[in-house]
């Protein structure tokens, strides 16, 4: 068997990741079972795990895809985004989710994000949208981005879309399984409802649930839902009513459209399934690390030098796929000063085998989008400051003391150095 990495913890040296997979002997019994049975690919498995997908979001209908950037992406073109249309996404997010608008021919355009939180701005949203219309191009889509696993405001989302008629495609790559109550204390799950049009999913590895790679577009529209698995396989179907060749023979499909091969396997579907079993217990033990972590931060030496992103009143229940904290600019401190000091404090951790990461990089930063953040302070104060520390289900209590221990002696050294300088 297998160990359990909570029951059989890694070495103390060895180097503590981000966030990483949780696979079991279930898991790969799944996987064996499919790789004996008749079908690898496009047979009952995807049908299942799209079953199960529905079940634990709340959704009508989902379709499973290659990835989350194919969901992004087939979502996009299934709302009617085409080119020289428009969209506005977060500042603060994965470069996918821009990148679905201009994969359709559209142009990407970014809201700021609050950096307490790293979620969107509604306000700054709206005044981007107001913009736009003004132009002459109101946006086609909306893609608010559910960051860390927090559910984004998707009620004040909504209601921008709707005075411009926008589609709303949220990014739940890091929210299955969260939850958040609605301004009548109605109780909704990532990707349940009608406040997104449709919500995608991401698989990768260090996501809530893993299929290796894979994504997921879940939504209450039947009929959005049967453009994305039509576009998902190059175009084709096989609807009677719709061929143009109805007698030519039980073979016979036609391409409607230009789709794409974005299917995902029975293999992937298999160790999906096999994952949203333990969905419930994943999520309960990130918040645990995440609870460790915030217990921590409240008193010294982080108190007043490290904080984590704010919780909205209105999350009943945390993803936590990320764990952000951020440091606290001194009086007087420019945000430069402040990047200086992340990125010691970054490198400093690597040494020490507690491997953090950056989430992320603000999306107009990159010379794709023209390099130029200076018009969204939030996402540039977020970012000067932001590390997202190790949070995954196999993390055992041991390893979340170690990483506090070594954060703490990091910033203890960081402190060192200052009053040395300071002399």
């Amino acid at each position: 068997m297998r160990p359990d990495p909570q029951t059989s913890p890694r070495p103390e040296s060895s180097p503590l990741p981000y966030g990483r997979q949780s696979v079991d002997e279930a898991d790969v019994a799944a996987v064996v079972e499919c790789l004996r049975a008749d079908r690898l690919t496009q047979g009952p498995q995807v049908e299942r795990f799209e079953a199960a997908l529905c079940e634990a979001s709340g959704a009508k209908h989902a379709v499973a895809v290659a990835s989350g950037t194919a969901a992004l992406h087939l979502a996009s073109l299934a709302t009617g985004v085409k080119p020289g249309d428009v969209g506005v996404t977060s500042a603060i997010t994965f470069v996918a989710s821009a990148n679905c608008i201009a994969y359709c021919g559209g142009t990407p355009h970014f809201a700021d994000v609050d950096p307490r939180t790293g979620l969107i701005d509604v306000a700054s949203l709206s005044e981007a949208v107001d913009r736009l219309a003004a132009s002459g191009t109101p946006p086609k889509a909306l893609v608010p981005v559910d960051f860390a696993g927090q559910p984004a405001d998707l009620p004040g989302v909504r209601a921008v879309a709707e005075r411009v008629g926008a589609a709303v495609i949220a990014d739940g790559a890091h929210s299955l399984g969260a939850a958040y109550r609605l301004p009548d204390g109605t109780l909704r799950r990532a990707g349940e409802g009608a406040l997104a049009d449709a919500t995608c999913f991401s698989f990768h590895p260090v996501k809530p649930v893993t299929t290796g790679e894979g994504g997921a577009v879940v939504t209450n529209d039947e009929g959005l839902a049967e453009a994305v698995r039509e576009l998902r396989t190059h175009g084709i179907h096989r609807d009677a009513a719709r061929l143009t060749r109805p007698d030519e023979g039980p073979w016979y499909y036609e391409q409607a459209g230009l789709g794409y091969h974005y299917r995902v396997t029975d293999l992937q579907c298999a160790l999906g399934r096999s994952q949203l079993r333990k969905l419930d217990a994943f999520l309960t033990r990130r918040n645990a690390v995440a609870e460790q972590y915030r217990t921590a931060l409240e008193g010294a030496p982080f108190l007043g030098r490290l904080e984590p992103l704010t919780v909205r009143t209105e999350t009943v229940r945390h993803g936590y796929h990320l764990f952000v904290v951020r440091l606290i600019p001194r009086d007087g401190e420019t945000e430069e000063a402040v990047a200086d000091r992340r990125r010691g404090l970054f490198e400093a951790l690597h040494r020490r085998g507690v491997l953090v990461q950056v989430h992320y990089i603000p999306v107009p930063m990159q010379p794709f989008y023209g390099g130029d953040v200076s018009a969204f302070p939030g996402a540039r104060a977020y970012y000067a400051g932001c590390v997202s520390l190790p949070i995954f289900p196999g993390l055992g209590d041991g390893e979340v003391r170690r990483v506090i221990d070594v954060l703490s002696e990091c910033l203890d050294e960081d402190a060192a150095a200052d009053s040395a300088e300071s002399r």
